[in-house]
């Protein structure tokens, strides 16, 4: 009889969350399995759930920000080692052989799978994972501060990448990702501009607290024009709000992996060679440039613990914007 894990599954939208037993994962050829010390909670869960990311294997363990110890190796696996402390991402595999994987943009693979979409994610106590897209967790990061590394950081590092070199960085809704990027643009000697909604003043207190030299609404204009700017709020009506915001030249990076319908907006906003794209998962290179920079910073997350069987709690207070910098599942 196969041994059971505790878990939290989803099992189609409208029907939430839902504890449970199910059996220990092996790990295939190729993989290795962990044992899940902290997972992040993200905002892609809600999309998840809330059906706006429409294919997901079912049912499904969510979670795709995983921190855990290696326990078993899968056939063929030299790397990483028993007992490694490895973080797990949202990109799960790649086929590693079409145009996008031969060029460099894994990222883009159309057979990708993903973590706690096609694969089995982190809200469980032992995930299985391809040993090819684990990194090793960087000393001096305990699992929970580590957890949000592998989302909220590797996404906003990489879309201030797409953003090219810009001295002010405008940041549009203040998270997870956001309180990570902003300390990465103020150790490169950026200026970070933040925007959150009108009244919420104690995500422009945070804001400011990260470094940002400025934070207001979405309603107001900062002091100077911004050279890019990067939305992670999931909201299309910001892109116009950005674009008008910014100087010539300047770049709008969309952060999130899911956004409301863009506004049509006047040409005069885009002219004078702004412009806007999207950021689309995060490839290997990402995450080990990016963890190799995390402790140099250093950066510190802002956490908020949770226990596995409070993941619907967790999740339903990043929906209502309750959660100060990253929500997190402690695993016992």
């Amino acid at each position: 009889m196969s041994a059971l894990m505790e878990a939290v599954l989803f099992e189609g939208v409208g029907h939430g969350l839902r504890p449970a037993q199910v059996p220990v994962p092996k790990p295939a050829p190729g993989q290795v399995r962990v044992r899940v010390k902290a997972c992040g909670v993200c905002r892609t869960d809600l999309h998840i759930i809330d059906g706006e990311l429409a294919r997901p294997k079912l049912p499904l363990i969510l979670g795709h920000q995983i921190v855990g110890s290696v326990e078993a190796l899968g056939e063929g696996v030299a790397t990483p080692i028993l007992g490694q402390l490895v973080g797990i991402p949202w990109l799960g595999w790649t086929c590693g052989h079409c145009r996008y994987c031969l060029r460099g943009r894994e990222n883009l693979c159309d057979s990708a799978k993903f973590t706690g979409y096609d694969i089995d994610g982190g809200f469980a106590e032992y995930a299985v994972a391809d040993a090819r897209f684990c990194f090793p967790i960087p000393p001096g990061f305990a699992e929970n501060k580590a957890a949000p590394l592998l989302c909220a950081g590797l996404i906003g590092y990489r879309s201030l990448r797409m953003a090219g070199d810009p001295e002010t960085v405008g940041i549009y809704g203040f998270g997870a990702a956001a309180h990570i990027v902003t300390q990465v643009a103020r150790y490169e000697g950026r200026r970070v501009y933040a925007f959150t909604r009108p009244g919420d003043d104690a995500s422009q207190k945070f804001a400011l607290e990260m470094g940002a030299v400025w934070a207001g609404d979405t309603e107001h204009l900062p002091p100077e024009l911004l050279d890019a700017a990067i939305i992670f709020a999931p909201a299309g009506e910001l892109v116009p709000v950005a674009l008008r915001a910014s100087a010539k030249g300047a770049t709008v990076v969309c952060g999130g992996i899911h956004m409301s319908d863009i506004p049509s907006f006047p040409y005069d906003i885009i002219w004078g060679e702004r412009g806007i794209r999207s950021v689309a998962n995060l490839t290997r290179g990402d995450g080990y440039e990016f963890l190799e920079l995390a402790p140099q910073i250093p950066v510190k997350t802002e956490v908020e613990v949770f226990s596995l069987q409070e993941a619907a709690i967790a999740l339903d207070r990043l929906r209502r914007g309750e959660i100060r910098g990253a929500a997190v599942l402690r695993i016992s």
